[in-house]
């Protein structure tokens, strides 16, 4: 035998007796560049409403509040009159509720202080997840609640019947060969980012069904996030939408806030989420592994939450709608424009991911 064959024989001699001692192999830790973890920023947003003419018109307006997992919100309304703070679909927002004539401009929407830490699942092992029979059988109101069609009239948004979207759940699920719903809706973002292409089709102004971003491969943050709720809830993995801004920064230093979506997925661990856990499922890396190192049970610093759906169909359309209700006499006009700014922009701290070779994961 030549010497190089018999290197690689006592190498895999050598490796298959560690794995049957039950002893761990260990490879060096996976390291990623630093990149802001910490930051601060003044936003506004909302809608700025010009009427114009000698008519009476009426506006209604629910204008979602901000939220962190780790960090600080403080907000105000801008137009300080004619408003309540309510609690809609288990969300607090400001509702104004305007009647007026003539011609006027209303600046409707919040103005909020953010401090905010990124947040991630230590462990990508599942290891502290319940199985999704223990979900089921402990969770009951989490399975009837987060594991249904959500639809309006005409679209299915998020479908776990369909029977295409139940098959690819069905087989991530057999190969998978577990119970572990934290390892299954990890699986399921693995088929979900190998098969789906972000895409955004600025031409249509209609949400995509899941179904519809299966057949076309490809969709936006709101159409990819409604197909991996899908998929998850079709195994009978609480699922639900989040709805926000993103925050990016651009080669010049120009910083924006983007409307974005992304999802949560139930799986019992403990945790400020109370079991629940934030996946980016619109995100775009260089492989697999990163997409699930970065994005999976991670919620950056760069997302600011706004709205959680509580998984009924009232609540989806509320999620996705603008000004709720405008009515106006005929010699009215009324024009709206939606805004988002952002001052005030620091980046406070900075820390490189590092993922162990035991598959858990910290910044450094």
């Amino acid at each position: 035998m030549k010497k190089n064959a018999w290197s690689f024989f006592v190498l895999g001699i050598l490796v298959l007796g560690i794995m049957l001692s039950g002893c761990e192999m260990i490879f060096p830790p996976v390291t990623y560049e630093a990149t802001p973890t910490r930051i601060s920023y003044d936003l506004s947003y909302g809608y700025l409403v010009n009427t114009s003419g000698t008519g009476r018109y009426e506006l209604t307006y629910f204008c979602d509040t901000p939220e962190v997992l780790i960090g600080t919100a403080s907000y105000s309304p801008l137009y300080t009159t004619d408003y309540q703070t309510k609690n809609l679909f288990n969300n607090t927002v400001i509702h104004w509720n305007i009647s007026g004539k003539n011609a006027k401009t209303f600046e409707l929407g919040i103005t909020t202080k953010i401090e905010v830490e990124s947040y991630l699942i230590a462990d990508l092992n599942g290891k502290d997840a319940l199985t999704i029979r223990q979900i089921q059988d402990r969770y009951p109101e989490l399975i009837t609640q987060y594991t249904k069609m959500q639809a309006n009239a005409t679209i299915r948004f998020i479908d776990p019947s369909d029977p295409d979207i139940r098959t690819i759940a069905d087989t991530v699920y057999t190969n998978e060969k577990t119970n572990n719903s934290f390892l299954v809706a990890k699986s399921l973002f693995s088929w979900l980012k190998q098969n789906i292409v972000y895409q955004i089709h600025p031409n249509e102004r209609v949400v995509r069904s899941a179904s519809v971003t299966l057949s076309h491969k490809q969709g936006d943050c709101d159409d990819i996030s409604f197909l991996y709720i899908s998929l998850c809830r079709a195994r009978d993995i609480p699922a639900r939408f989040i709805r926000g801004y993103l925050i990016t920064k651009d080669m010049n230093g120009s910083v924006t806030a983007t409307p974005h979506a992304w999802t949560e997925v139930f799986v019992g661990q403990p945790g400020s989420l109370n079991g629940w856990i934030p996946i980016e499922s619109a995100c775009v890396t260089d492989s697999l592994v990163t997409d699930i190192n970065q994005n999976f049970g991670v919620e950056s610093a760069y997302h600011l939450r706004l709205y959680t759906d509580d998984g009924s169909n009232a609540s989806l359309a509320s999620s996705l709608s603008g000004i709720s209700y405008i009515t106006h006499e005929l010699n009215t006009t009324i024009a709206l424009e939606s805004f988002a700014q952002i001052s005030n922009y620091q980046e406070l701290e900075s820390k490189k991911l590092i993922i162990t070779e035991k598959n858990n994961r910290y910044y450094e």
